[in-house]
């Protein structure tokens, strides 16, 4: 989406490791739209060859500046060769004045800039959609996303992707830069990780979670591996599942997500 996105989990985990020891952060930080990127999603705790899930965008989003999304992918901001940029992701966007949603899919080869391409420009609410992201079968490094069961990008070469990267699931806001508190309410259901180039498809089981002030993370079934992701002050989910986000082994998952990346800018 015109910008870096992939590269949270670090920063996140982190952030939630220093609340659980120390409640000393600024009250604004944590207001909604005080960060100028907020995440409400999960990174896998191992590595994989691809993610893939069902997504539903649940209302219309409310997006007063800047944009919201949900999206899975790999990568990051420093995944790439020597610590550069490099990811690929495919989902759902929304930018200010919209009143549906839009398919994409962006990928930042390492010295690249971001390339953000736009498949369907009239999502509506309910609308559910399969997306995949995959490392192919026998090119170790080459990638593709998928909508729907159709491979809908060429092969792009990620050097340095194989067998290196822990796939994530998010929703996310950008405040615009003007501190915006923009809305949203998706569904991510069964959430599964292939386990080899071209496949392999299993549940995903073990995550991080994560989320930041203004959203919120609900688990609605472990296996499918489901989710919802939602702003607060939309209208809150129906779920029989407890609504709070288990921030059980924060040290662990933090000291795993920045093996994985150091941290994204704000």
């Amino acid at each position: 989406m015109a910008r870096r996105t992939l590269s949270v989990v670090a920063a996140l985990c982190v952030g939630l490791l220093a609340a659980s020891v120390a409640d000393g952060r600024s009250k604004k930080r944590n207001v909604c739209g005080a960060n100028e990127y907020s995440y409400a999603g999960l990174q896998s705790a191992s590595k994989a060859h691809g993610v893939g899930a069902t997504l539903v965008p649940l209302e219309t989003p409310g997006v007063s500046a800047g944009h919201v999304g949900a999206w899975i992918g790999v990568g990051g901001t420093d995944s790439g060769p020597h610590g550069s940029a490099e990811w690929l992701q495919i989902g759902f966007s929304a930018f200010a004045g919209d009143r549906i949603s839009r398919i994409y899919y962006e990928v930042t080869v390492a010295g690249s800039e971001p390339r953000y391409v736009e498949l369907d420009s009239n999502v509506k609410p309910g609308e559910k959609h399969s997306f995949k992201v995959l490392e192919m079968a026998r090119r170790k490094g080459w990638w593709r996303v998928w909508l729907d069961g159709k491979a809908v990008s060429p092969a792009i070469r990620l050097p340095g992707s194989h067998g290196a990267w822990y796939p994530q699931a998010s929703a996310e806001s950008w405040n615009g830069g003007v501190g915006a508190c923009n809305t949203f309410h998706y569904r991510f259901s069964n959430v599964r990780l292939a386990h080899a180039d071209g496949g392999d498809w299993k549940p995903l089981e073990q995550s991080i979670p994560f989320h930041d002030a203004g959203y919120r993370l609900i688990q609605t079934s472990r296996v499918p591996r489901s989710f919802l992701a939602s702003s607060l002050g939309g209208r809150r989910p129906v779920t029989a599942v407890a609504t709070g986000v288990n921030r059980a082994g924060t040290r662990l998952a933090a000291q795993q997500a920045i093996d994985f990346t150091r941290s994204r800018k704000r």
